[in-house]
């Protein structure tokens, strides 16, 4: 299985439909770490901003679609998007792997860690890339619309590989780390 990572796309629509056109085009499923329509009061407006457009685009998605809810959704945002939204967090439990997404790391997160013992922990919000082991692989994807450090990327997990990847938005492969079952 194949699933698309990504954070913080804060409405572009430019972006979203980049990475569905390419790294994430036979993704199985996708993975959402918060921040995802509105651009928020201390970011610039991102290229291709159209919260509402974004919005009818996730709506079409035909693959399963989660989010962890991001500092800046608001409950507004949940009557634009089928999917659930307002998750302050999400387990998954994907073929053999559990995943923890969160937007942010907050010192909630160690009761998080010790009831579910993930193998990874999805996280947005810096708009910064990491990908690390430290316990559980910790994984940011960075921001395909707004990076605050280096090109635009996401991630993708491929589960037959045991393998989480870090990539720009060609899909070249920035980092690379296995993951544990």
């Amino acid at each position: 299985m194949k699933i698309g990572i990504l954070s913080d796309t804060h409405g572009s629509l430019s972006a979203w439909e980049l990475l569905r056109k390419g790294v994430f085009e036979e993704v199985d499923l996708l993975i959402h770490a918060g921040d995802v329509l509105y651009h928020g009061p201390r970011n610039p407006l991102p290229e291709g901003y159209d919260p509402n457009k974004l919005a009818q685009a996730l709506n079409e998605e035909k693959v399963p679609l989660f989010f962890a809810k991001g500092n800046c959704d608001a409950e507004v945002d949940q009557l634009l998007i089928r999917f659930p939204l307002m998750n302050p967090f999400l387990v998954l439990f994907v073929e053999g792997l559990t995943i923890l997404v969160v937007h942010e790391l907050k010192e909630n997160l160690f009761n998080l860690l010790k009831a579910y013992n993930p193998s990874c922990v999805i996280y947005g919000h810096t708009h910064k890339p990491d990908l690390r082991k430290e316990g559980p692989i910790l994984f940011n994807p960075g921001s395909p619309s707004l990076p605050k450090e280096g090109p635009p990327t996401v991630g993708l997990l491929d589960t037959s590989l045991a393998s989480l990847k870090l990539l720009n938005l060609k899909g070249d492969i920035l980092k690379e780390i296995r993951i544990r079952r």
